[in-house]
């Protein structure tokens, strides 16, 4: 299909083996940089959408609701925020500095890094391609709120939802939603209930969806139509919890595994380019060679208090990366 692509679409290029050849290696060093700019962000979103799903794992009264404002803050860690990029791993682009000298490697943020000066130089036939090395989100903490909401069912069941509007970050957006269904399991043990001790374990999808701004382009066709990219992540939760009640205060300790599938796509406008060969298309096959399934085991600690119907709750997420998470419930 690419290669169908590529020769209905060289009219406008000069008809030799060169010319495809030089934008077969242009789309390979693209999918390449897509793929180590991106996957840190796409991993910090699966612990993001991984806390604080549930509240308590207390068995409720039948129908009773819990409504909260959630507050999440994730912390960036520094090992995630750079990698390293050499003129040798590239077939088509060599790395130039803001001063326009040819360097033969560099240090360039992830999207979840800083700023940079650094550029890529191509050139197709004639036409000089040159592309801005992207940005990261450039920022210690993100933070993004979202609304939850649950209903207690018959039997011990519960069911959980979440939702957040797209959030704004510096140079991109995320956004977070999905639904779980939760069973205490302590009812069955009249000897835990006697001691407070609840046992519950809820399984939950959620999709994460964040996109930051990519390769902005210089070149003689225009824009290339790839200067956004969004990882698109949906990941099932198998979730085990325990908590202690001590009058108004209930802790609780979660074991979290969850298997998340990545996909990545340009999501950018349409570049000028298009009208001589569909880049943005061809790109999005290509991303399709890094599409992942991964797999995170992550622990949960988190301590809530009640003020008559409203309950304040704080949560802690550890494992690869450290996430935390505040809430303000009201239990009608």
């Amino acid at each position: 299909m690419i290669g169908i692509c590529l020769m209905v679409s060289s009219k406008s290029f000069s008809q030799t083996a060169q010319t495809f050849d030089q934008i077969g290696r242009f789309l390979n060093d693209a999918t390449m940089y897509s793929e180590k700019y991106i996957t840190p962000a796409t991993d910090a979103a699966v612990y993001q959408a991984s806390s604080g799903w549930m509240t308590s794992p207390k068995k409720r009264k039948l129908f009773d609701v819990t409504l909260a404002i959630n507050t999440n803050v994730f912390f960036v860690p520094h090992r995630d925020r750079s990698f390293q990029i050499n003129n040798s791993e590239f077939s088509f682009f060599s790395i130039q500095n803001a001063n326009g000298d040819n360097v033969t490697s560099a240090t360039v943020p992830t999207a979840l890094g800083s700023d940079t000066n650094y550029y890529l130089t191509g050139q197709i036939d004639t036409n000089p391609i040159k592309v801005s090395a992207p940005n990261g989100v450039n920022e210690e903490t993100i933070v993004y709120p979202y609304i939850q909401g649950s209903i207690s069912l018959w039997k011990g069941f519960e069911v959980v939802g979440k939702y957040s509007t797209k959030v704004k970050l510096v140079r991109g957006n995320y956004q977070v939603y999905g639904f779980g269904l939760k069973h205490n399991f302590s009812q069955y043990f009249k000897s835990l209930e006697k001691k407070k001790i609840n046992v519950a374990a809820l399984v939950a999808f959620s999709k994460e969806n964040i996109s930051f701004d990519f390769l902005d382009t210089y070149t003689s066709y225009g824009n290339l139509g790839i200067n956004q990219i969004t990882g698109k992540v949906d990941t099932w939760q198998f979730q085990v919890s325990a908590s202690k009640q001590w009058k108004k205060f209930e802790l609780m300790v979660s074991s979290i595994t969850n298997v998340s599938d990545f996909k990545y796509l340009l999501t950018g406008e349409r570049g000028q380019i298009e009208d001589i060969i569909p880049v943005q298309y061809i790109l999005n096959e290509k991303l399709k060679e890094i599409y992942k399934t991964k797999f995170n085991y992550i622990g949960e600690i988190s301590g809530r208090y009640q003020f008559s119907k409203i309950y304040v709750q704080t949560s802690l997420a550890f494992g690869k990366f450290v996430n935390t998470n505040l809430s303000v419930q009201y239990e009608f």
